[in-house]
């Protein structure tokens, strides 16, 4: 609830530092990436994803995360998070003294080998042994599955395997638990099945929903999920991003549009809308292409 307790208050993520930079052609430098960062938390959105500890030959626009870390403002109530693969991300993200990890494990077998280079069973087990480890050590951990409602290579992925995945991060109590439509595949009605699925797993208030744009569902899979009683949504700047390792994967929810329609509906974000279009702006001049509520990925 917001302030004067009647209003529904939904909690958002900008994902567009990571998710969204991650797929362009024109990489940026850390400290107009850390610039980025500071103009979106001084807009007020509560959660943003700066960056990922990755490998840089395989993802140069993620490189030297660590130093947007260290040039942000750091805005007081936001909470900052950085992507990891493995544990050698999270040696970076002690390092760097991270508060929050995201760690995501995919539900198919190919998207997997492509995005880590790592099969399922083993990127588990060591996903499992990042969250007991990254709690141990005072840091704040999501614990997600990418390709849940669907996999470009694989197609459709059984609802069990995801649930038998959510089960297994949550028997080690991460902080919160993330579903990822990775490839864009999932409708209203696999957004139902599938948080109806997770009743008696985790709590909806402990549920976050990545939810790419690829068929133009993006949305209408968020407000299915709100009337199932989600309220937690990673979006992104001007539509920004997709998975670099599947073709044609559109971009995600575009934070103003999001804003703009939660508004509509009678709900709260916190979050002004006209300075987050700001913020889109100036990303298409650093881009050098045009930016909206729905993007298309660029030519590589």
């Amino acid at each position: 609830m917001d302030n004067a307790g009647n209003t529904p208050r939904v909690i958002l993520q900008e994902v567009g530092p990571r998710d969204g930079l991650q797929n362009e052609r024109i990489v940026l430098d850390p400290t107009v990436r850390a610039r980025i960062v500071n103009d979106l938390a001084e807009a007020g959105i509560p959660r943003i994803q700066i960056g990922s500890f990755v490998n840089p030959q395989r993802v140069p626009q993620m490189a030297r995360t660590e130093l947007v870390w260290r040039k942000l403002s750091r805005r007081p109530g936001t909470r900052y998070s950085v992507l990891i693969l493995n544990k050698r991300g999270l040696e970076d993200a002690l390092n760097a003294k991270m508060p929050h990890v995201e760690i995501y494990v995919s539900a198919s077998e190919t998207h997997s080998v492509k995005n880590s280079g790592t099969p399922v069973e083993k990127a588990m087990s060591e996903a499992v042994e990042i969250i007991v480890e990254a709690l141990q050590r005072g840091i704040g951990v999501t614990a997600g599955v990418m390709c849940a409602f669907g996999c470009h290579y694989e197609g459709t992925v059984p609802v069990e395997r995801v649930r038998d995945m959510v089960r297994e991060f949550e028997s080690h109590r991460p902080t919160e638990i993330g579903l990822a439509d990775t490839t864009g595949m999932g409708d209203p009605q696999a957004m139902r099945t599938m948080i109806d699925s997770l009743a008696g797993i985790v709590p909806l208030e402990r549920l976050a929903l990545h939810l790419h744009d690829t068929r133009g569902l993006a949305m209408d899979n968020m407000i299915a999920a709100l009337d199932m009683g989600v309220d937690k949504f990673d979006t992104s700047v001007g539509g920004l991003g997709g998975c670099p390792f599947v073709p044609n994967a559109a971009g995600n929810m575009a934070t103003e549009r999001v804003v703009d329609t939660l508004k509509a509906m009678g709900m709260a974000t916190g979050i002004d809308s006209p300075a987050v279009a700001r913020v889109r702006e100036r990303l298409q001049a650093l881009l050098q292409r045009p930016l909206g509520p729905r993007c298309t990925m660029p030519e590589k």
